[in-house]
C-alpha cells in the first residue's frame, strides 16, 4: 500500500515537471510574440496566456492531490526512512528540479511582464498618435470647408 502511494507521489512530481516545461515553451512563445511588437500578434499572445491558465489549473491540481497524499503517508515514511529511501531520494531529486525549473519561470515570467509592458505602452502610444493626427486631418478639413464661403479679399474697386 505505502509503496504504491510513493509511486504516485513520484509520478505526480514528474507530471509537474512535465507541466512546467509546457509553461516554460508557452513563456518562449510569448517572447516571441511580444518580442515582434505586432498588434495583430495579440491573439497568439492571449492564446498563450489562456493555456498557460489551463497548465497552471492542472499544476494546482496535483499540488493538492500530493499534498493530500503525502499527509496521509508521512508518518509511515518518516518511521520507517531506511526502507523507502530510493524512493524518496528519487523524489527529492524530481523536487530539486521541479525547484529549478520555478525558478527559469519565474525569471522568464518577469523578462515577459516587461516586454508586455513596452508592447502595450508601445501600442498605446500609436492609438495616441493616430487620434492626434485623424483630429489634425479634421481640424484641417473643416478649415478649408470655412474658407470656401469667405469672398475674395482684394478688390479692385476702380471702375
Amino acid at each position: 500500500m505505502l509503496t504504491s502511494s510513493l509511486d504516485m507521489l513520484e509520478e505526480s512530481l514528474v507530471k509537474k515537471l512535465d507541466i512546467m516545461t509546457q509553461i516554460e515553451e508557452e513563456n518562449e512563445k510569448q517572447k516571441e510574440v511580444l518580442s515582434s511588437m505586432e498588434e495583430e500578434r495579440e491573439p497568439e499572445f492571449e492564446a498563450t496566456v489562456d493555456r498557460k491558465m489551463e497548465l497552471i489549473d492542472q499544476l494546482e491540481l496535483l499540488d493538492d492531490g500530493f499534498q493530500s497524499l503525502f499527509d496521509r503517508v508521512k508518518e509511515e515514511v518518516n518511521n520507517n526512512k531506511d526502507l523507502y529511501k530510493d524512493n524518496i531520494k528519487r523524489m527529492q531529486q524530481l523536487i530539486q528540479e521541479i525547484t529549478g525549473k520555478s525558478a527559469s519561470i519565474e525569471a522568464s515570467e518577469h523578462r515577459n511582464k516587461r516586454l508586455a509592458e513596452e508592447f502595450f505602452s508601445s501600442a498605446r502610444q500609436k492609438m495616441n498618435e493616430s487620434k492626434r493626427s485623424s483630429a489634425a486631418a479634421f481640424n484641417y478639413y473643416q478649415t478649408m470647408n470655412n474658407f470656401k464661403d469667405i469672398p475674395p479679399q482684394f478688390l479692385d474697386n476702380k471702375h
